[in-house]
């Protein structure tokens, strides 16, 4: 069967594809031109697809009425209508759980950049101003004892909760259904609504998917109910953060600052940010490690290898 994978992805996953199936895949540094990609997929069974592809109506009339599955390489699936793959027939995956610890890292190493204000310290060094080490230099924030307030407690969210509360941090989070008991105890924490978790956190990390309920969930009204010292991390998706209004609120003081690996028009970032120090930004590495990448890319090959054998897939959506 005719396999297209849609971008750059680890050699084991194209490995085992390739093993069992005619494959095509995109092998540049860059994502694939539209207008390719619609001619490279036309006849697949399969599509592995990277978040750099849209999956719509247009993307499933090029490929045909024999497309069998959709594998995305990522945990969110917000680039594919999963309700039109539905009605055509066409299962769509994703890799969740692979990749919670490596985005977990991400989430609490821009807590620690954001609070400590390592990214000005490494700016501050690099452009070869003049400095000296002095009681009120570059002055952050700690954390022990600080209340951690995680956004969406999935797999993820719990992972990074687990982090703060090895830093002696105290948890509460929002969610749409309660953590078991035992995992309630494990980190001592406790359940709040949206409106207590930005009013009692020194640190928000949001970790919920993106979805039309959760775009701009965080807008200037939320970073106005937040304490002035507190915090912003977003590892989750851009959309879900008002970034205009974002940088509003680090400018004139609103919060304190705030850590971002995921951005609303990547990769483009809201220039107002760009001109702040108060705010630590990374390439949205969350899952950016050797490890994590070639795991993602072998799960969604065996999603693809099971649905075009027959069996369940895995992991579906």
């Amino acid at each position: 069967m005719k396999v297209v994978v849609t971008g750059r992805i680890p050699e084991p996953a194209l490995e085992s594809l390739r093993a069992e199936h005619d494959m095509d895949a995109w092998d540049e540094p860059t994502a694939i031109p539209r207008e390719e990609l619609l001619k490279r997929i036309e006849g697949a069974d399969a599509i592995a697809t990277l978040l750099t592809e849209k999956v719509d109506a247009e993307f499933l009339d090029a490929a045909g009425p024999q497309l069998q599955v959709v594998a995305n390489v990522a945990v969110g699936y917000d680039n594919i209508d999963v309700a039109a793959c539905k009605d055509r027939g066409v299962r769509v995956t994703n890799t969740p759980g692979v990749l919670t610890d490596a985005t977990a890292d991400i989430a609490f190493g821009l807590t620690l950049m954001a609070t400590r204000r390592l990214a000005e310290g490494d700016r501050l060094i690099r452009s070869g101003a003049s400095w000296k080490w002095g009681m009120f230099f570059l002055l952050g924030a700690g954390l022990q004892g600080k209340t951690f307030g995680v956004i969406g407690m999935g797999g993820i969210g719990r992972a990074t909760a687990r982090r703060a509360k090895a830093f002696g941090m105290k948890i509460v989070y929002q969610s749409r259904s309660a953590q078991p008991a035992e995992v309630e105890q494990e980190l001592d924490a406790r359940r709040v609504d949206l409106d207590e978790l930005l009013a009692v956190s020194d640190v928000v990390s949001v970790h919920c998917p993106f979805t039309p309920q959760t775009h701009h969930l965080l807008g200037a009204e939320q970073f106005a109910a937040m304490k002035d010292s507190a915090y912003l991390i977003n590892t989750a998706r851009g959309p879900i953060v008002d970034e205009a209004a974002l940088a509003v609120a680090l400018r004139d003081g609103v919060i304190a600052g705030a850590g971002l690996d995921v951005y609303e028009n990547e990769p483009i970032v809201e220039p107002g940010l760009l001109e702040l120090e108060n705010v630590a930004l990374a390439p949205h590495l969350g899952s950016a490690t050797v490890e994590t990448r070639t795991a993602m890319a072998n799960l969604a090959a065996e999603n693809v290898l099971a649905v075009l054998a027959g069996r369940d897939a895995p992991t579906p959506v």
